[in-house]
């Protein structure tokens, strides 16, 4: 063999053991998630904190008269008819578009999906009842390109929306739904057949890209009696090109950093930043700004984007708070302006 030949082949060598994505993250030790003597799901600290009748009830009442009182401050609106998200496709440059509260379409590594949609006017389980939405949808349902699966973060009303899911398997039955564990059924009883059930440290492949379900600190509750029942997640999905973690709805907890020792970083990480008032009822389950700033750095993200904030009447804090707090904790902590994205409802921006 020529010299030569020998020296490329050791550089090759070389190149591959030192690339982080030359072998497949190792998740297993993220899971399995812990369950309470009852069997109900639970977190790794343990039970969360309960709030008080006194802060609970004043809390209901406020968002039940919010359905009659304006709320200045709602992110701005884009409008996107979806013609170069369904002709990038077939390319797959690497976008993200908020469409809203948690819900974003990703096109990366040849795949396009969704995590938490919800097009429904109100989250809540009745049409004409609930936290009502502020700002449309960015993206109408039907303009939507082919969608290749769904990550769903856990069942609460504003991330697990039944009528956009079944919309979604209608439109196309080839989508595929990756759930935690326990939501499945919830999916199947309306029709939606083409439904993956994953515990922490779980993942798919997906035609190229591989699906990862991990922890997060929140909790679960659709009805009456059936609290953490089901499992709560974050997703990370990875491929040749990119890797994307999206946190769903969570706590600051140190998960965040056992999930990088695993996952190495983030091309592109998205953190709520909204939901936080009152503190004593949101605290645990929730992340104000400068703690999803400190969560991005705990992820080793690249970038940061804003989700779930100022898209639903869920919370006390103004709307216009969540990305003003944001972009001065990421300037403040190091994550700095281009590392930190806020986006109009409906923009798409490559990563």
């Amino acid at each position: 063999m020529h010299p030569s030949s020998v020296v490329r082949i050791v550089s090759l060598l070389a190149l591959c053991l030192a690339s982080p994505s030359a072998a497949e993250p190792d998740a297993s030790v993220l899971g399995p998630a812990p369950r309470d003597a009852d069997g109900r799901f639970t977190n790794a600290a343990g039970e969360l904190r309960r709030t008080s009748f006194s802060v609970r009830f004043p809390f209901f009442v406020r968002r039940a008269a919010g359905a009659f009182q304006e709320r200045p401050g709602a992110p701005d609106w884009l409008a996107n008819d979806g013609a170069y998200l369904r002709e990038n496709a077939k390319h797959s440059t690497p976008t993200v578009t908020w469409l809203g509260h948690a819900t974003l379409l990703v096109q990366m590594d040849h795949v396009t999906f969704l995590t938490d949609p919800i097009w429904s006017d109100t989250a809540s389980p009745v049409s004409f009842a609930g936290p009502r939405r502020f700002v449309p949808p960015g993206l109408a349902l039907e303009d939507l390109p082919p969608i290749d699966f769904v990550v769903v973060s856990h069942n609460h009303y504003d991330h697990l929306d039944l009528g956009s899911l079944a919309a979604l398997a209608e439109r196309d039955p080839a989508t595929r739904f990756f759930v935690p564990l326990g939501n499945g059924d919830l999916l199947r009883d309306e029709g939606v057949a083409n439904v993956s059930e994953l515990d922490w440290g779980e993942s798919r492949e997906h035609r190229g890209v591989r699906v990862f379900c991990l922890p997060t600190q929140h909790w679960s509750k659709r009805g009456l009696g059936d609290d953490n029942e089901a499992l709560w997640s974050s997703w990370a999905v990875v491929g040749p090109q990119r890797s994307f973690y999206f946190a769903g709805d969570t706590g600051y907890f140190d998960g965040f950093t056992r999930i990088a020792e695993v996952f190495g970083g983030f091309d592109l990480a998205a953190v709520p930043i909204g939901a936080y008032e009152p503190v004593a009822m949101m605290k645990f389950s929730h992340l104000d700004p400068e703690e999803a700033v400190r969560a991005a750095l705990d992820l080793r993200a690249r970038r940061a984007l804003a989700i779930h904030y100022g898209t639903f009447d869920l919370s006390d804090e103004p709307l216009e708070d969540p990305p003003r707090r944001f972009r001065a904790a990421a300037k403040e902590q190091g994550l700095g302006a281009e590392g930190a994205w806020v986006l109009r409802v409906g923009e798409t921006r490559p990563f």
